[in-house]
Parts: C-alpha cells; sequence; structure tokens
C-alpha cells in the first residue's frame, strides 16, 4: 500500500492540534528554521495546525550561515513572526574559554556545540514566548543516530518522528511548500558534507531498508543495522540505576 501524505498531513495536523490541547493550550510552536526541508515541514504542519499566528520561527546562524536565504524564503512563504539570533558570539565564548582552561576541542565538539546552543536558544525563545519546542527529527535520520544528542535530537514534541524523509517531502509538496526547500540537499552546514556523503548511502536505500528490509548491498545493510544499533541511546530514556534497598539491578 502506498504512501498517502496527504492523509498523512491531516493526521499529524490534528494531533498537533490535540497535543497542544493537552500541553500548552494556547501555548505558540517554536520552530528553530535552518532552510532545510525537516524544519521547513515542522513549521508548515505546525502553521496547517495551530494557525500561522501561533508558529514562530528561530533563525540561528553561527557567523555568516550560505544558505540563510532559505529560511527567509521559509519564514516569508508561511508567513510566520520570526527572529535572527547568531550564536557565534555564545560559540566563540565557550570554545575560547575551553581552550583557556586546558582542553583540546575535538573536532566532533565543534561539530555538536552549534546545535546544542541552538537549542538552549530555542528553550530560551519558547519561555520567553510562552511557546512549545519543536522536534524537528524523521524517522531515516533518528534510524542511524543522524542527529546530535541534546542538540536538534529534542523537544517537546516530536510530529515527524514517524516518517521516513521520502515520506516527508511527499507531505511538503501536500503542504504546499517550495520545492527548493524540499529537495534542498541535507548538510549539517558544518562539515563541508552532505548527510548522504557523510553517511556512505543515500536516504533512498536507508527509507526502502526500513519499510521493507529489502536491500541490494550487504556492506551497506551491515553499516546500516552498525549505525542503528550504535545510536539506539539517543532514542531511548537515559540509562539509570536501579536499587531496592537489597540488590543491584543494572538496567541498559
Amino acid at each position: 500500500m502506498g504512501f498517502d501524505a496527504a492523509k498523512a498531513v491531516e493526521a499529524t495536523t490534528k494531533w498537533i492540534r490535540d497535543w497542544f490541547e493537552m500541553n500548552g493550550p494556547g501555548c505558540n510552536a517554536i520552530v528553530g528554521i535552518s532552510g532545510g526541508k525537516d524544519s521547513s515541514i515542522a513549521a508548515a504542519l505546525c502553521c496547517e495546525a495551530l494557525g500561522k499566528d501561533r508558529v514562530v520561527g528561530v533563525l540561528m546562524p553561527n557567523g555568516d550561515q550560505s544558505d540563510i536565504d532559505m529560511a527567509k524564503l521559509l519564514v516569508d512563504h508561511l508567513g510566520i513572526e520570526h527572529y535572527v539570533i547568531n550564536i557565534k558570539s555564545a560559540f566563540d565564548g565557550l570554545t575560547e574559554q575551553m581552550a583557556h582552561a586546558g582542553i583540546e576541542i575535538s573536532k566532533d565538539s565543534i561539530i555538536n556545540l552549534p546545535p546544542r546552543l541552538r537549542m538552549s536558544t530555542l528553550y530560551a525563545v519558547g519561555q520567553s514566548r510562552n511557546g512549545r519546542v519543536v522536534n524537528t527529527c524523521n524517522l531515516s535520520e533518528d534510524w542511524v543516530g543522524y542527529s546530535t544528542r541534546y542538540g536538534d535530537s529534542v523537544g517537546d514534541f516530536s510530529p515527524m518522528s514517524c516518517f521516513t524523509t521520502a515520506e516527508i517531502r511527499a507531505m511538503g509538496e501536500v503542504l504546499g511548500l517550495p520545492s527548493v526547500l524540499i529537495e534542498k540537499v541535507p548538510s549539517d552546514g558544518l562539515s563541508g558534507m552532505s548527510d548522504e556523503d557523510k553517511l556512505g548511502f543515500t536516504y533512498a536505500v536507508l527509507d526502502r531498508y526500513i519499510r521493507t528490509g529489502e536491500i541490494d548491498d550487504p556492506a551497506t545493510k551491515e553499516r546500516i543495522d552498525m549505525l542503528h544499533k550504535k545510536n539506539l541511546f539517543k532514542l531511548r530514556f537515559m540509562d539509570c540505576f536501579k536499587y531496592d534497598g537489597v540488590e543491584v539491578k543494572a538496567e541498559f
């Protein structure tokens, strides 16, 4: 049975509306806008569910952002209120203080710090603007851990985490988003590589494997399975020590 994008959009917008009725009646949806498909579609879904007057976009460049025009295109297209908050001074200040403390900052730290600063910014905006923060991850990215823990992997609610990349794109078309946003090549904006280059396989291959279990290349299957297993910790509640006063029960 094929994916019905229109039905998915209808069901998702109803879920968002119901979630806000339970968890924040009258609150705003706070969306970090990167200019990519996921944040664009998340924002559009929230507009559909709540009305554009209750959706606040936050653009968070780290200094200069080469594709910030895509983020501006999205907020203009939707007609939503938005802020531009540059995180460069926070990023520079923290990395400088780490270096001053004698910490040799790793490449992964440099890559993952901006998403974590952005999430802190979103929560600050949310608490200042009566908001709830939108998680913009999708199933394909979550499957292989392609998100930053305590960065773009978190939020107050997650409307798209059960949809693959292909399904998200189809929903974007139903929502009437500009094709340049839907089809934009995903990248982290830091490494100079696309997501697919870094992963070593395409989202089309990954989506097919997730939905059907079918895959042509055994080596690619092995890599996807390895990434999935390795990154499951990002999707579960943190491991915690359980003690009943008599014996230790460690659960992982």
